[in-house]
């Protein structure tokens, strides 16, 4: 689950290779004059007007009897920095009774039940959107949204204290258009009614929903849905794609992990406007591939999972609008690689632990418009990269738990839009991390159980970029994180499993202002060395298991002087 946050308004958490777009943070409640009060601020290196009271108005927030009094726009920051700030309770909330708030978003926000929702449901028909994931809230609390008819959005993912009882309370909602109840047993063919009159529903997400094989007839009349999450649920079967078939404008279809076939997968020719098509990890065989290759604006493919052998490959070459193709844990090989050629839309291919050698990457050669290529735990050697050094638009290159030594590296230098790679196999050394020096792009690099010294780290000063860095398993002491930290631009350190490292590592490192994330695991650091961090405010997360460290000691810290900082272990 994510963060404690006030979250976007269509914003959700991908848990597949498919990614989607968000808007702006607070939609339409921000008014183009503090727009440009932050658009100022962008350029300079203070804060504005604007910032300064909301931040004084959060800190006195118990002084405020009401905010109604104020504009919208003002109301709303000040509610969702409450929000951030962990510091709004069912107490300070009344004081946001009647302002017209339109994102009430309190996604896994502790202790949001029925109480909460009396105030929520004052905002009326401003209230646009609505996240309470994870609460307390039950039928009773569920009618309370009847009379916000303008909702245009809401997530109740993650709630089990309420029935299909009180999923009648939100039939009459006729505006949403996006519904997400992820992993709720409580919703059943009966509570599924509800959705029928949902008529402008765009986004339907129910993953992990238990019970709700044959709901599905209640969908039919839902002829705007775009988007359909049904993954992770084992109940769905081929007669549940059968009442799908006639959504004829869904564009995107997440259906893993479920009971369909290729009974099912046959059912879903119709749908020809379907650009998403997610069955990782379904009972299918090669038959299914004829139905999917008459889909042809299918953009995004995942068969990950999936048993599939390079039988029948041969009727996807045509599928010339695909972009993004994964195929990892299949026991494809070489010979599949061949149907590919004419895939030349291709920006993203997942070949993760397939049975692939260096003479099929000679069929990737054509795919010229490649960013991301996962090819960790195959049997790719040095030879086999001869291929890849001429995808000049690659960003992201996967090689985990291939053979590729301190030689194969060298193909690498061509490679220089190269953003992110991946590296973790033990037979990387220091003279493997200076053939890469002339990928100064590179914004995340991971090493892990690479066998780098404190030598080593001396190559990684020509990263200028470099925002994410794993070294997990090596060699290194004190004496190399000197060379890390001059990598100000680092977001995210993982050091663990560094016996060595002591609290002089967070001395060393403790200018690295930037950072948002800070694993130092399996390390000689006490909680002594614990006052070094004082400086990283930007820090959320913080890793110290098997250290000489108490979850005490970090709760000190973080009350006293690391504000957002969310996660930590010890905890």
């Amino acid at each position: 689950m994510g963060g404690i946050c006030s979250r976007k308004r269509d914003q959700q958490v991908d848990e597949d290779d498919f990614h989607r777009g968000v808007s702006g943070r607070y939609g339409r409640s921000v008014s183009t004059k503090w727009l440009g009060a932050k658009s100022l601020r962008s350029k300079a290196n203070y804060p504005s007007l604007m910032d300064l009271c909301i931040n004084k108005m959060r800190q006195d927030f118990h002084k405020y009897d009401s905010f109604s009094v104020l504009p919208r726009d003002i109301s709303q920051q000040i509610f969702n920095e409450l929000v951030d700030s962990h510091c709004l309770t069912e107490t300070s909330l009344e004081a946001f009774r009647d302002c017209a708030l339109q994102d009430i978003l309190l996604g896994e926000y502790i202790g949001v039940h029925d109480g909460w929702m009396d105030v929520i449901s004052s905002q009326g028909l401003s209230l646009l959107s609505v996240d309470i994931s994870g609460s307390h809230v039950t039928d009773n609390g569920l009618r309370f949204l009847k009379d916000c008819s303008n909702l245009q959005s809401l997530t109740l993912n993650y709630c089990d204290q309420f029935s299909e009882h009180g999923l009648k309370h939100i039939s009459g909602l006729s505006n949403l258009t996006s519904l997400s109840i992820r992993r709720s047993s409580t919703v059943n063919p009966d509570g599924m009614r509800a959705f029928s009159n949902l008529v402008n529903l765009v986004k339907l997400d129910l993953e992990r929903c238990s019970e709700i094989h044959g709901g599905f007839v209640h969908l039919k009349g839902l002829k705007k849905l775009e988007s359909l999450n049904i993954g992770c649920c084992k109940c769905v079967t081929d007669s549940d794609m059968k009442s799908i078939s006639g959504l004829t404008n869904l564009k995107e279809l997440l259906v893993s992990n479920s009971s369909i076939t290729d009974i099912g997968i046959a059912c879903l020719r119709g749908l020809e406007k379907l650009t998403t098509l997610n069955i990782e990890g379904c009972n299918i065989t090669a038959a299914c591939l004829e139905p999917i290759s008459a889909l042809a604006s299918l953009a995004c493919l995942n068969l990950n999972r999936c048993g599939l052998s390079d039988d029948g490959f041969e009727k996807i070459s045509g599928l010339k609008s695909l972009k993004r193709l994964s195929l990892a844990f299949n026991r494809i090989t070489d010979a599949c690689l061949v149907h590919l050629k004419g895939l030349t839309s291709l920006e993203y291919l997942n070949l993760d632990s397939c049975k692939i050698g260096d003479e099929g990457l000679a069929n990737l050669t054509g795919l010229a418009l490649l960013k991301s290529l996962v090819l960790s735990d195959t049997e790719v050697r040095n030879s086999g990269l001869r291929y890849i050094s001429g995808l000049h638009k690659l960003e992201d290159l996967n090689l985990s738990f291939t053979s590729v030594t301190d030689n194969g590296l060298k193909r690498l230098s061509r490679l220089t839009h190269l953003k992110s790679l991946n590296l973790d196999a033990r037979q990387i050394t220091d003279d493997g991390l200076a053939n890469l020096t002339s990928l100064s792009g590179l914004v995340a690099l991971d090493l892990f159980g690479a066998s780098i010294s404190d030598a080593g780290t001396s190559y990684l000063r020509s990263f200028k970029n470099l925002q994410s860095l794993e070294i997990c398993g090596g060699a290194l002491t004190d004496a190399g994180v000197k060379n890390i930290r001059e990598i100000i631009s680092l977001t995210q350190l993982n050091l663990s499993q560094n016996c060595s490292l002591t609290d002089k590592t967070l001395e060393l490192i403790s200018g690295m202002t930037a950072l948002r994330s800070l694993n130092v695991s399996n390390s000689r650091i006490t909680n002594e060395g614990l006052r070094y961090l004082k400086p990283l405010k930007n820090l959320r997360t913080l890793t110290l298991e098997s250290c000489k460290v108490t979850a005490a000691e970090i709760k000190k810290l973080q009350s006293a002087d690391l504000p957002n900082l969310i996660s930590f272990r010890p905890e």
